[in-house]
């Protein structure tokens, strides 16, 4: 977006969310005759802590450094939404900060639809790989059980879910890879630390693979276990990202064609 229209998108945006807040909303006595609606600039500025000049500068579109930290004030004073404050990041000229991991939940809508992906497995996680959801063929099949909490911790320490990938020695360092490029969006964000931290300590095997500082993206589309009762199995990985939830991915495993895997599994033609 051009710099002038961008910064005209933000004046009118500030403009708006001010209109719709009023004094008695933020706790505030409504003082003196006013000609428009919500807040005044003055009384906006000392919600978020910053000087009325600067927000008046900023406001008006002028161009002015603007901070990370000075914007999420102004987002809090303005009762932004989520994805209002994003907006707000955009329209400064900054990248917005990755959404709040905490406090959602899954939907019984997702639930439903990994359950309809039976006797395939399908998979719901975070940014983080923390497993979110997962249907009962992700456990038949993959060998996940209720202590599986993360993706790339179970990697290298479910030692059913390892020995069944076929390629393990060969996916392992890719795996590590992407999950670098995943902390690198967000250098500042302490869970990916926490992950790391917490394999680092049980797996020397991730350690070593951490410390190459390999740098790749989740690109295995073909997904081989060894199954100890089916034999081996072949999945096509398709990864699906819920327009309400960027920080979520929504794994679908299908059966590759031509492997036998569908009808091992049992899914309809």
């Amino acid at each position: 977006m051009p710099a002038d229209s961008r910064r005209e998108q933000l004046r009118d945006f500030l403009r708006t969310r001010r209109a719709r807040l009023t004094p008695a909303e933020v706790g505030m006595v409504a003082a003196g005759k006013r000609r428009t609606p919500g807040l005044r600039r003055e009384e906006l500025a000392v919600l978020a802590g910053v000087g009325v000049s600067w927000y008046t500068w900023l406001e008006q579109g002028r161009e002015i450094n603007v901070s990370a930290e000075v914007l999420d004030a102004i987002g809090t004073a303005l009762r932004l939404t989520e994805p209002e404050r994003a907006h707000l990041y955009l329209l400064a000229g900054l990248n917005p900060p990755p959404a709040a991991a905490g406090g959602a939940r899954v939907t019984p809508e997702l639930r439903q639809l990994l359950e309809a992906w039976t006797p395939r497995p399908a998979i719901l996680r975070d940014r983080y790989w923390n497993l979110l959801a997962i249907n009962e063929a992700t456990r038949t099949v993959f060998g996940y059980d209720d202590t599986d909490r993360n993706c790339l911790i179970s990697f290298f320490t479910n030692a059913r879910y390892r020995g069944m990938h076929v390629h393990w020695d060969s996916i392992a360092p890719a795996a590590v890879a992407a999950f670098r490029a995943s902390a690198a969006q967000a250098p500042e964000d302490p869970e990916f630390g926490r992950v790391v931290d917490e394999l680092t300590a049980v797996s020397p095997e991730f350690a070593e693979m951490w410390a190459r500082h390999e740098v790749g993206v989740p690109a295995q589309a073909v997904k081989a276990v060894r199954h100890p009762e089916a034999g081996e199995l072949f999945f096509d990985l398709t990864t699906l990202t819920p327009a309400d939830h960027p920080g979520w991915y929504l794994e679908l495993y299908n059966p590759r064609p031509g492997t036998g895997t569908g009808e091992r599994l049992g899914c309809p033609d």
